[in-house]
């Protein structure tokens, strides 16, 4: 097996068993690095350092693994799989700009967030500036292509104004959560997937199986990332262990124990703090573990491993080309950080 790729994060993300698609996708990705840090370059002083601020930091670097992957059921060396590489990180890098401020994030990806270091200010208009930069560069890779960003960008706005919002009226509030990370997480990595397949050549019904296969490894991956939120002892996840509890923002597993029924200590006792603020440290200390040990940490890795399979069943009808095992590959590894 030949480890991927190219940055920290992603020498142990995943290994692909081809070790021609291993060279190719981690040269994609040094050019890829290459190309992102030359997008977010600017000689404005006081703009540089923020901008630079997240893509220093590093990263899994997920979405842009995905077109080049993608990218192999065509022409992997044809025009524009870059750039639609480093517009789809751009995004990302954008809107975890814009996330920080509305979480109130104190770190990101392991450092202070731009919000804690600068200002919310700072941050938000960091992040306008990266999805300019990101617009500039897809302006050139024809209309289709922008049409796709913007729609994408649309979805993952009206995740991000559904998750505030919240759960209206009796409608399910675990319904609503998968719902916010199809649209807020999912719909990103299926862009990315779609553009890889589609800047290669690949024909139209290759490009809509792996698009349909990022929107669903896409789902999974965030699930695991609010399982790691929960389990992870160090910040494995490029947050603080329990983040999301101190934010009073319910995923899944807490989504899946409040709904809980059972009547023994530890199940009343987790629903009772989860109802309230866990801005306490010892109060937060206590749900987190009562949240560990709970059954809807089960039920929410059972829900991961349903939507990895689910992911690995939409690559069965793409042609039988190494691409297609790292791409099952992919699937597992997001099964598998969860533990």
């Amino acid at each position: 097996m030949t480890s991927l790729p190219r940055a920290d994060a992603m020498q142990s993300f995943v290994e692909l068993a081809d070790p021609k698609l291993a060279e190719s996708v981690r040269t994609g990705l040094d050019r890829v690095e290459q190309a992102l840090h030359a997008a977010v370059s600017t000689d404005v002083d006081f703009i540089a350092e923020p901008v630079r601020h997240l893509v220093a930091a590093g990263g899994k670097r997920f979405r842009p693994l995905l077109v080049l992957l993608a990218s192999h059921f065509g022409d992997p060396e044809a025009p524009g799989i870059i750039d639609a590489a480093v517009v789809v990180e751009l995004t990302h890098l954008a809107t975890l700009y814009h996330d920080d401020v509305m979480d109130e994030a104190p770190v990101r990806r392991g450092a202070e967030s731009a919000n804690s270091r600068w200002s919310n200010t700072v941050a938000i208009l960091t992040g306008d500036f990266l999805f300019a930069r990101a617009s500039d560069i897809i302006s050139d890779l024809g209309p289709e292509a922008v049409r796709i960003e913007a729609r994408t960008f649309s979805r993952l706005v009206t995740g991000q104004i559904r998750e505030t919002r919240g759960v209206v009226g009796d409608a399910d509030p675990v319904a609503h959560y998968l719902t916010v990370l199809d649209e807020k997480t999912a719909s990103l990595i299926a862009t990315s997937a779609r553009f890889g397949a589609m800047f290669a050549g690949a024909p139209a019904d290759v490009v809509a199986n792996v698009q349909r296969y990022g929107e669903i490894v896409g789902t999974a991956f965030q699930l695991s990332d609010d399982l790691l939120d929960v389990a992870s002892q160090t910040a494995e996840s490029g947050k603080t262990p329990g983040t999301d509890l101190r934010e009073g923002i319910h995923t899944l597993p807490a989504l899946y124990a409040l709904r809980s029924t059972a009547t023994d200590p530890d199940a009343v006792r987790l629903r009772e703090l989860l109802a309230g603020p866990l801005t306490d440290d010892d109060r937060h200390a206590e749900a987190l573990q009562l949240l560990r040990i709970s059954p809807a940490m089960e039920q929410a890795r059972a829900t991961t491993s349903e939507y990895a399979s689910r992911a690995r069943e939409a690559l069965a009808d793409l042609p039988d080309v190494p691409a297609r095992a790292g791409l099952a590959a992919l699937a597992d590894f997001v099964l598998a950080r969860t533990g």
